[in-house]
């Protein structure tokens, strides 16, 4: 009888944890380049006395992301850049690491620095890219940007460093940025390709999320009638077994 309050606990367990990830997505569904979650569960066999795996449980094997690439819309803005294929976009983290998002809403900050999310620095194959004081800025194909002010030529500033890991080797932080598993930054990658006054969207599917939250409400119901239909049967079990008066 245990064997049945645990198993329907831990998929209760599961199906939360899964509820609040969909709930996440969808919170993030007007957020620019974000990945929605995924939660990959495993199941675990429960060996009876007699050794055989009649049971499982469900359990968290790992926290992934969707690596799909979300719509992209033209803004005409030209501090909006959006990553043509795979790639990231690098910024620099309060503790001077780097974290990675393909977040490509960038502006000028008030110290002069080129910034992203949050008021990150944005870095480029030099650190942070500092910007002259009323510059005009563009960026190239290949991530290169350039400024121009009134009256003289274009100057080259720098190139925004890109890079292009395997997704299994990014991890959702706290702040919604990815970082590296390692913790090790990630080499720079040339071929990546960036596209100016354009914005890439969350990829995140709103039907297919609110479905699912539906599906997952059902689910947890079921696992909810289990754990009531185990108490039941244990107050069965100890009313046959009392001693009679």
């Amino acid at each position: 009888m245990n064997d049945l309050i645990w198993l329907a606990m831990s998929g209760a367990q599961a199906l939360t944890h899964r509820q609040s990830s969909v709930a996440h997505n969808l919170a993030n569904a007007n957020t620019a380049g974000f990945r929605a979650d995924r939660s990959v569960f495993r199941a675990v066999p429960v060996e009876s006395q007699q050794g055989s795996a009649t049971r499982a449980f469900a359990l968290e094997a790992s926290a992934a992301f969707d690596p799909s690439p979300g719509p992209v819309s033209a803004t005409g803005r030209p501090l909006d850049v959006a990553v043509a294929g795979d790639g990231w976009f690098v910024v620099q983290t309060s503790d001077g690491g780097e974290a990675y998002t393909r977040n490509g809403r960038f502006e000028v900050g008030p110290e002069g620095t080129l910034q992203g999310v949050g008021g990150r620095p944005v870095l480029t194959d030099g650190g942070p890219l500092a910007v002259p004081a009323n510059a005009q800025l563009s960026v190239g194909e290949d991530g290169t940007v350039s400024a121009r002010i009134e009256g003289q030529p274009a100057a080259l500033l720098g190139r925004l460093k890109l890079v292009n890991p395997p997704p299994s080797e990014l991890v959702r932080g706290e702040d919604g940025l990815m970082r590296s598993r390692t913790d090790e930054p990630v080499l720079e990658d040339p071929g990546v390709r960036v596209s100016a006054g354009a914005l890439e969207g969350s990829n995140v599917n709103v039907v297919e999320s609110m479905v699912g939250m539906i599906a997952l409400a059902r689910q947890y119901e079921v696992q909810m009638r289990l754990l009531q239909n185990a108490e039941s049967n244990e107050q069965r079990a100890t009313q046959l077994l009392s001693p009679s008066p």
